[in-house]
């Protein structure tokens, strides 16, 4: 374990899961939220992405979008956290070795609000205290298994409702903010 970087910017995140907590099935599959998903319209993904100067997202996460026809994140630059892509692997992403290579980055180009997206991103930020808000976006169906979001923390995350509205199909979303971490203050994994 190492220490966290100190952070400039807020990080925000942006997904939608089961009922039962899941946002993605064992083997990646996402056809269950896409499918419910596009009843819900754009579910506000389009003026949250106008909000961020970048996003952030583990391999896992890219692997699943990756070969989308439509990139959805506008002109926003996209950075992806892994060990394992090549640097040149494409064009649209800049590729980190690891967190704290791309924490640095993130605070080096001056982004102040940043979407982080994917599970284990998620929670490696979540645990270094990177994280200002969660909209969450529960989807009206129950898938079993899956991978969580949220795992194991350091300590309890304490958060503030903002707000939380029912989407067409169902799905309801909701918006927290967090309110007990001192940013940069917890370990990460590694």
């Amino acid at each position: 374990m190492t220490s966290t970087p100190a952070s400039t910017f807020n990080g925000c995140v942006f997904l939608g899961l089961s009922v039962d907590g899941f946002i993605a099935r064992l083997d990646g599959d996402l056809a269950w939220l896409i499918e419910r998903g596009t009843v819900a319209g754009d579910a506000g993904f389009t003026p949250f992405m106008e909000s961020v100067d970048a996003l952030v997202m583990g391999r896992g996460t890219y692997d699943a979008i990756a070969d989308e026809e439509s990139w959805p994140y506008l002109d926003r630059p996209v950075h992806v956290i892994s060990a394992t892509l090549s640097a040149d692997a494409d064009p649209r992403v800049i590729v980190h070795a690891g967190f704290d290579k791309a924490v640095a980055a993130l605070n080096a180009a001056g982004y102040r609000r940043v979407y982080v997206d994917g599970g284990r991103t998620v929670r490696s930020f979540l645990n270094a205290g990177l994280i200002n808000e969660l909209t969450l976006s529960r989807v009206p169906v129950l898938i079993g298994e899956g991978i969580t979001l949220f795992g194991p923390l350091p300590d309890d995350v304490e958060l503030e409702h903002e707000r939380t509205e029912v989407l067409a199909g169902g799905m309801v979303q909701t918006m927290y903010r967090v309110v007990t971490q001192e940013k940069g203050s917890n370990e990460h994994p590694a």
